[in-house]
């Protein structure tokens, strides 16, 4: 697979990475050895690059990666993880003293002395803009308790805040075809500064699989059932922000795009693969078919210029209105 330059860090990672929020929770259940299964398909098929967090299943997701490290330890994975939810989404908690118990938690999670990367876990806005949170985080890196660090955002201004900071090495945000933005500025900024953007939620919570209609009921731990409207989290963590109902229809019209051979899932994936500036994807996956065929988006020849033509009117037809003036 494709191994990319990460920016800053001087690091390669591959095109196509492993988010693991579905490995820890709400996403419905997924069992050890089958997380594990996940893991190793994932590797098997070229990924190098696991994207996790300190509260998904309140550390079960880094547990599980840091037994897989055991297992495999010449796999060579790099590991991003995030910090800043275990308290109230407040900016006076983001301090130096918390960013340390957070990360030695997370060392131990994943049985490694210094983190490959820790990025803060969409904290409020405030925080992007604040030289003391910067600070802190330099000393994470001085104190080699982190190689480096990012951010995951949830706005475009966030993440242009983020860019502007000279040590910021990643910017994570929601891009897909339902969430053009991005693009605009965001994408185009990092890649002047030197820094790596990954691309989450970029199947848009399974929109783009093209595999729900209207009456598709998920179970009552799964975020898709919870949080449509933003209830617990974040609503565009959830389907992009796009309302369900219109989400699937949009979704039909993007699954007449996919090339021949090619799932729609794949297809979203491969878009946003070829947008110049990503430096990663990380689609989830809950078995090792999804895990493998997630992978396998990476080996598509690149989509066609009408093709990106089409997701581009797509979006401007039926998404825009939705999420755009938002984030």
């Amino acid at each position: 697979m494709e191994q990319r330059e990460f920016g800053r860090l001087g690091r390669k990672v591959s095109v196509v990475g492993l988010g693991t929020w579905q490995l820890g929770a709400d996403w419905g259940e997924v069992g050890e050895n089958d997380a594990l299964t996940v893991l190793d398909t994932a590797v098997d098929a070229g990924v190098t690059f696991f994207d996790t967090a300190d509260v998904y299943g309140d550390g079960r997701s880094e547990r599980l990666i840091g037994r897989y490290l055991r297992e495999r330890p010449d796999a060579g994975i790099f590991v991003a993880t995030k910090m800043g939810r275990r308290l109230p989404q407040l900016a006076e908690n983001y301090t130096l003293d918390n960013f340390r118990a957070w990360t030695d938690r997370s060392r131990a999670n994943l049985g490694v002395d210094t983190l490959d990367l820790v990025q803060l876990h969409c904290p409020p806005s405030s925080v992007h803009s604040s030289a003391a949170v910067f600070d802190a985080l330099d000393t994470l890196v001085a104190e080699e308790r982190v190689a480096a660090y990012g951010v995951s955002v949830e706005t475009c201004a966030e993440a242009l805040a983020a860019i502007a900071r000279p040590g910021t090495a990643s910017v994570q945000i929601i891009l897909n075809p339902f969430r053009l933005k991005p693009l605009e500025e965001v994408v185009p900024a990092a890649r002047e500064a030197g820094v790596g953007i990954i691309a989450r939620v970029p199947l848009a919570s399974g929109l783009l699989s093209g595999k729900y209609t209207k009456d598709t009921v998920f179970a009552e731990n799964d975020h898709r059932t919870f949080n449509r409207h933003g209830e617990m989290f974040d609503q565009g963590e959830t389907f992009s922000g796009v309302g369900f109902e219109a989400g699937v229809e949009a979704a039909v019209e993007f699954a007449e795009l996919a090339p021949r051979g090619a799932t729609p899932a794949q297809t979203a994936l491969r878009w946003i693969v070829q947008q110049p500036g990503v430096t990663s994807v990380i689609p989830g996956a809950r078995s090792p078919e999804q895990a493998r065929a997630n992978a396998a988006a990476a080996e598509l020849p690149p989509l066609p210029d009408a093709t990106l033509e089409a997701v581009g009117d797509l979006y401007d037809r039926r998404i825009r209105a939705q999420v755009h003036h938002r984030w």
